[in-house]
């Protein structure tokens, strides 16, 4: 009885996760200034992904004449392979959507640029705006119900079911982490306690020898018996 009611407890903690996850993500706002082309900054922001995970990247920027808004998306890789590219964002919400190789940070890195003969100002700014859907949350679910006919209790189901599933596999790579933490520091703590027991033995073994030889020296000297 103990069992089950700390397995269902564990449940439903789990599924109430899910669900403030599900409704606490909201997407990222800020403001860019204006800059010439020449000397232009870019403002990034940067989400960590696990390897072969779906990411749907959704945005857009708010009005402004005489700037133009870019965007690259890269992973943090040594090569920063670009994942997606827009040459001028819109002010109707875009869609970008692919698959990561490996586990990193993607990084979407905006640039407003000023229109030539225009120079910077304070007036002279764009808002954008950026969300990462990320595995579970990257399922097009209206398309999932219709292809298998799925009700819209089940649609919630299934939304619930992936997302305790990547939850739990994220708990799984913290154990995975945990557990190559542990080992490396096990280890580190073996080497020192090695290395100490051997600077030990060698300060004792040279304090043995100095001994022997200013006791040797002296008796040559005859300077004790």
């Amino acid at each position: 009885m103990t069992r089950f009611f700390f397995s269902a407890t564990v449940a439903i903690s789990v599924l109430v996760l899910a669900g403030w996850l599900q409704t606490g993500a909201q997407a990222i706002k800020f403001d860019i200034a204006g800059q010439d082309s020449a000397d232009a900054v870019p403002v990034c922001v940067s989400h960590y992904v696990e390897d072969e995970t779906q990411v749907i990247v959704k945005y857009k920027a708010g009005p402004g004449s005489n700037q133009k808004i870019s965007l690259e998306v890269t992973d943090d890789t040594v090569h920063q392979n670009q994942l997606h590219r827009k040459e001028t964002v819109p002010e109707e919400m875009q869609r970008a959507a692919f698959l990561t190789k490996q586990s990193g940070d993607i990084i979407a890195c905006f640039t407003n640029v000023l229109s030539n003969g225009i120079h910077p100002d304070p007036r002279y700014s764009r808002s954008v705006e950026i969300d990462f859907d990320i595995g579970a949350e990257a399922i097009d679910y209206v398309k999932l119900a219709e292809k298998e006919k799925l009700k819209p209790m089940e649609v919630e189901l299934r939304k619930l079911e992936d997302m305790v599933k990547e939850i739990l596999d994220n708990m799984e790579h913290l154990q995975e982490r945990e557990e190559k933490m542990r080992n490396t520091n096990e280890s580190t703590n073996s080497r020192v306690q090695w290395f100490s027991t051997l600077t030990m033995v060698i300060l004792v073994t040279l304090g043995l020898w100095q001994i022997f030889y200013l006791k040797r020296f002296f008796r040559k000297k005859r300077l004790i018996d």
